[in-house]
């Protein structure tokens, strides 16, 4: 490493771990093709292919980190309930092991298979003739401004919209709400709706809806979203499952459109910067992600690059939701910055919130506190290489970068450590680093979700 994270030192990069792994098999004459292939609720399917050392009992234990390591990556990147593995059986019966009921990554297992597909997950051997092909699928997204629209944001601390008419935007706002630990659908039920009633007040008439929020939703429907992490799972059956459906009736039936935020986030920048290839990332209440190929389209990926893994050191800090260790969302978020808070010297309430504290390292950054500026910098470093650790699995020109923890003077540090990252470490990297104007910042992304649907 060039460069270290001052609060962070025991930090591995993914990146450097793979390209050491990728340069050691280059050396070694018996390396193996492997391939894995995921396939997704829809049929569609991804594949990729790599290479791993040889079945020698010395190189067991870097292969099957490496393996279950970028599979867990792919996992939460692209999706998938099926996954086979090709040329290397032993290792495919270890992976299995892992993702499995009682594995170490059970939490995945039943994530990816009855919560996002419905379905149980399966892991197991392929031989190469028996690999299924790629399937990839490539998917307009939004863009549509004609008519009167709203459009709103769902997020962890407050919900924003806007209604626009004919591509002009009329009103947002932003509201404070607390999700996370209401039990009671009722109140996100009325949040929402209070929302779009109030954006429908400056509006002739209402054509369509589009908004986006935190977790995976498919056709509308919602499948996993922390914003529902305190609703029971009969409640959540019962009445958030459709939640959607159930605004869309009560205006009308118009056309109405929900997506991930993270996708949103990439669209925004996407129309913002007129430019395509976008990995929109958002370091807030989690870390969010989205992307727009290089066609301008979408594809039908997880992109939850919260919980996909940036750090390969043995004992990384721990996801509390997943139970996994040296995934982005501790490094990414208002919890990383919590998380670095005391590390640096910071001394909190116990009961503080995230939030609340990534306020106060706000404010003492703003007074120059080098603590504060110590957390800043670590970050900035550990995203540089996760940015490069990136771009290995996505075709990246634009990374936009935005979220609360980006905001005031501690987000040029991060910028700019990161961007030092990229320049002395991975000069082969030509990706621009993005951050959204004030007019985005206000309202960029309830304008890229309004943009959602199409009117009949």
């Amino acid at each position: 490493m060039k460069h270290h994270p001052p609060l962070d030192p025991d930090f591995r990069p993914a990146v450097l771990w793979n390209r050491n792994y990728a340069a050691k098999v280059a050396q070694a004459p018996d390396a193996r093709p492997l391939a894995i292939s995921l396939e997704r609720g829809d049929a569609t399917v991804s594949v990729y292919r790599t290479k791993v050392l040889s079945a020698a009992a010395g190189n067991n234990a870097l292969n099957v980190r490496y393996v279950e390591r970028l599979l867990k990556f792919l996992l939460w990147q692209r999706g998938g309930y099926r996954i086979l593995i090709a040329g290397a059986p032993e290792l495919a019966a270890q992976i299995q092991a892992i993702y499995s009921p009682d594995g170490q990554r059970a939490f995945d297992y039943h994530f990816m298979g009855r919560k996002v597909y419905g379905r149980t997950m399966e892991v197991a051997a392929c031989e190469w003739e028996n690999l299924p092909e790629a399937r990839e699928l490539s998917i307009p997204l939004g863009r549509n401004l004609d008519g009167c629209r709203i459009g709103f944001d769902l997020g962890g601390s407050d919900r924003k919209c806007a209604a626009l008419l004919d591509g002009k935007v009329v009103f947002s706002e932003e509201i404070r709400w607390d999700p996370y630990f209401q039990s009671n659908p009722q109140y996100h039920y009325e949040g929402i709706q209070e929302t779009l009633r109030r954006a429908a007040e400056h509006l002739p008439k209402v054509d369509a809806i589009g908004g986006s929020a935190a977790g995976v939703y498919v056709n509308n429907e919602v499948r996993v979203a922390s914003l529902f992490r305190g609703v029971s799972e009969e409640d959540f059956e019962k009445q958030v499952r459709r939640i959607f459906f159930d605004l869309q009736k009560e205006w009308g039936g118009i056309p109405f459109e929900v997506v991930n935020d993270g996708e949103v986030t990439a669209l925004a920048g996407s129309m913002s910067m007129n430019d395509n290839a976008v990995l929109g990332i958002s370091l807030g209440t989690s870390l969010a992600a989205g992307y727009v190929d290089p066609e301008g389209h979408i594809r039908p990926w997880l992109n939850e690059l919260a919980f996909a893994p940036v750090d390969y050191r043995d004992n990384g800090p721990v996801d509390e939701w997943s139970g996994d260790a040296g995934c982005g969302v501790q490094y990414f978020s208002q919890q990383g910055v919590a998380r670095l808070a005391p590390l640096a010297g910071l001394t909190f309430p116990s009961d503080m919130a995230f939030a609340e504290q990534l306020v106060e390292v706000q404010r003492l950054m703003a007074e120059g506190d080098s603590r504060a500026r110590a957390i800043y910098e670590t970050i900035g470093v550990c995203f540089g290489y996760a940015i490069a650790h990136y771009a290995d699995f996505y075709d990246i020109r634009n990374l936009l970068i935005l979220g609360r923890v980006t905001s005031g003077e501690g987000g040029g540090i991060i910028l700019e450590r990161a961007g030092a990252v990229l320049r002395d470490e991975f000069p082969e990297l030509a990706i621009q680093l993005r951050t959204p104007d004030e007019k985005d910042k206000r309202h960029g992304q309830a304008v890229a979700a309004a943009s959602l649907p199409k009117i009949h």
